[in-house]
Order: C-alpha cells, then structure tokens, then sequence
C-alpha cells in the first residue's frame, strides 16, 4: 500500500522538492499550505495556516509527519494539536542550533547554544526540537548545513552562477580558505527514505557531505559549470563579507558519521552544482537575488 506523508510547506525551496520527491517515489502526497503559490503536480492539498486548522486533520491518519516548516515551538505545538494519529514524525531542524565558539565538528551531542550568526532562528529551532521530543519522543530530527540543489531560492549559488555569465572577476572574502559544508536536497529526500523504511534506533542525525569545501574551491566549481574560470579579486579586513558575498564569515563542519553509517553514497558537489545550473537557466525568477552586485560595482570595483 502507498504510504500517506504529510507534508508542511510545498511550495518553496525544500518543502516543494521533498514534495516533488516523494509524489514520485510512490507516496500519496499531502501538503499544508495556505494556497498562496503553485502547487506540485500529483499532491492533495490540505488548505489553511498551521496554527489555525480547528479540527480540520483529526480524522485524518498519516503514516509519516514531514514536518519541513517548523522555525520555532508554537509551529510544533499548533500542528501537534491539531494532527489526528500518525506513525512517523519526521523534522527538518538546522545546524544553527549549535554555538559559533563551540568545538568542531559538532556531534549531535554537542552543546546547543545561541550562535550569534544565527540568533534568533537558531534558538528558535532549539526550542521546537525541544517541543517535539517532549510530544513525540520518537521523533527524527535532521540538523543539515547549507542545503543546495534545484527549486533553491537563495540567493547563493545562483549568485555565482551570475557572475560567471556575465564574465565578472570574483571579490573573494580574504585568502578564500574559509570552510563550507553541503548538502543536496535531493539526499535529504533520500536520507528521508531511509529513515521511513527502516526506522534506526538513533533519532537526531546531523546531515550532510563529509566533506567541507573551501570557498575559492566553491566558487572555481559554480563557474565550471560553464566552463569558465574565475579570475579573483581578495578582499581583506574592513569590508562587511556579508554586502558582497553570500555567505558571512563563519565556517563550521559537523560530524555525519551517524547518518554515513545509514546513507553514506551523497552526491559529489560538482555534480549537484551542475544540476543547480541547469535549474537556474531556466527558472532564473524564482530566485530571491540580492543587491551584491550592485555594492560591488559601487564599492569594490
């Protein structure tokens, strides 16, 4: 029989692919949204807020809660509340639950404390995967780095992307040595799976490549996708990283061995970037962009 996933979101990014995914890997797809945006083919949708769905779940039954929209403890809450029966509880947390001064690679064991990069979203997450287990403590967190792939509105790897059609020099932050960490969505799908067909003892899981990147080498990959190479411009200390370049001065990795010891087999960034290309050429205006350009004509230039 298809099994039944409730799916939050659906619209944007994550949520939509995860939905996507997982209407054709033969799962009867429902999403919760408010209707605001396209829905993906072949789902049902479930129409209203999740904090103000009144009895509207509580004769439904789900064999999997994929809950991807869950930013703080009153979103776990309301959707608890109002859910019927379900077997499976599955939430997309973040890695900004843990300390930017805590020490590396974080192990989901480690310390959760506000990381001042984050703030608020990162403490904000910290207390639904508290409201959650304290509900549902057999529930699966997954705590991912950056996640990339098609369907990504950010504007990160299409900003990359920006530069090398227009053959612009690259302005990279300080040596270009500063570590990135990945993750395609397409493997957190699959991670997803996984976790639905063989319900592993451990329940939070952080995510992810094993292996990080540095920035100049994230960069060299984005404009090989074009067959192009970037010629670099540094940019040292008094410039705020975060007006020019997509990401802020802040690296980190996390210990995956956990989730290896499960799903091991994850797509070589290359590859994934190459796909994220081909996305972007045609949905181009899906994508959130922001004004780097725009400083960096006006500023570095």
């Amino acid at each position: 029989m298809m099994k039944k996933i409730l799916i939050t979101g659906g619209t944007t990014f994550v949520s939509k692919y995860v939905a996507q995914y997982f209407s054709e890997h033969n799962y009867e797809v429902y999403v919760l949204n408010r209707n605001t945006k396209p829905q993906i083919p072949g789902v049902t949708l479930i129409e209203g807020d999740r904090h103000a769905l009144g009895d509207h779940l509580k004769g439904m039954h789900f064999d999997v809660v994929a809950d991807i929209t869950a930013y703080n403890s009153d979103d776990i809450i309301d959707l608890y509340e109002a859910l019927g029966s379900f077997d499976q509880y599955i939430m997309i947390s973040s890695s900004a639950v843990y300390p930017e001064d805590g020490v590396q690679p974080f192990q989901e064991n480690s310390t959760r404390a506000e990381n001042k990069f984050w703030g608020k979203y990162g403490t904000d997450k910290m207390e639904a995967e508290n409201c959650l287990l304290e509900r549902v403590e057999d529930a699966y967190i997954l705590r991912p780095p950056y996640l990339y792939g098609p369907m990504d509105n950010v504007y990160r790897e299409a900003f990359i992307f920006d530069c090398a059609n227009a053959d612009r020099k690259f302005y990279l932050p300080k040596d270009g040595k500063m570590k990135l960490q990945f993750f395609h969505v397409r493997d957190l799908c699959r991670l997803m799976e996984m976790l639905i067909e063989t319900r592993p003892a451990e329940h939070i899981f952080n995510v992810g490549n094993a292996e990080t990147v540095s920035i100049k080498d994230w960069v060299t990959m984005c404009y090989a996708c074009f067959d192009k190479t970037p010629e670099f411009v540094n940019v040292y200390e008094g410039i705020e990283q975060r007006n020019y370049f997509c990401f802020s001065d802040y690296e980190y990795c996390l210990d995956v061995k956990k989730q290896q010891e499960i799903y091991a087999d994850t797509i070589p960034l290359q590859e994934g970037l190459k796909e994220c290309a081909g996305w972007y050429l045609t949905n181009e205006a899906e994508v959130k962009k922001k004004p780097y350009l725009k400083y960096i004509d006006e500023n570095l230039a």
